[in-house]
């Protein structure tokens, strides 16, 4: 009975959005709110902090997420986040939510976590989601979304999100860091200051160097 109890509770959370698997340091206090100076501060989990003493409701808010992103013309998606740089409460909590917005035939072209794993609802819209697994498989597991669905991408791994509807499309998901951090592949691989070697990429790929260069001038910053 208590176990099923416990896979109750973990379904109830998941579709709520409220937690994921933490991959961040457990914390060791009832909360952390992070500061950007050493002053009057205790160093944990990456960021110093503040006295609890000190602490109000406002380090554990914020405001804003019902309102729609503008996409980008690069991609046709805009993310917006709320990890610790926007709630300091954050901090050492080991999670963290983001909306993103898509335009018609917008994406959110293939990136990684390289600290969460990430499980996403869809509120409007049609997505076409996926994530690729690790080599030498390298086996592409995805699925069409349709309003209400949920999908779960593992920590690492390389995914994304299309929009193959014929209207815009708004997601919301929960990440299991404070901080999780996304490279986006393409904008790092072509994109990197300084520039990689284009013969390396050009082997890399398969690609004419020639091409290559073509690529970092596009990607870059």
């Amino acid at each position: 009975m208590k176990s099923l109890s416990f896979l109750a509770v973990l379904s109830i959370l998941a579709i709520t959005l409220s937690l994921t698997i933490a991959s961040d340091p457990s914390p060791l206090q009832d909360f952390c709110v992070a500061i950007n100076t050493p002053a009057d501060g205790v160093f944990v989990n990456g960021k110093f902090c503040k006295d609890p003493k000190l602490v109000t409701e406002e380090d554990f808010f914020r405001g804003g997420l019902n309102k729609a992103g503008i996409p980008n013309a690069k991609t046709g998606s805009v993310v917006t986040p709320v990890n610790v740089n926007q709630i300091p409460g954050l901090n050492t909590l080991g999670i963290s939510i983001v909306r993103i917005d898509y335009a018609v035939n917008g994406q959110n072209p293939p990136h990684t976590h390289p600290r969460a794993s990430e499980i996403l609802y869809l509120a409007h819209g049609t997505l076409l989601v996926g994530f690729v697994t690790s080599n030498p498989e390298n086996r592409l597991i995805s699925k069409v979304l349709n309003e209400g669905d949920v999908f779960v991408f593992p920590e690492g791994l390389v995914h994304f999100q299309a929009n193959v509807g014929k209207f815009p499309a708004l997601a919301f998901a929960g990440l299991s860091s404070q901080n999780p951090g996304v490279i986006t592949i393409a904008d790092t691989v072509f994109g990197s200051n300084p520039a990689i070697d284009p013969n390396v990429l050009a082997r890399a790929f398969q690609l004419d160097a020639r091409t290559v260069v073509d690529l970092q001038t596009k990607f870059k910053k």
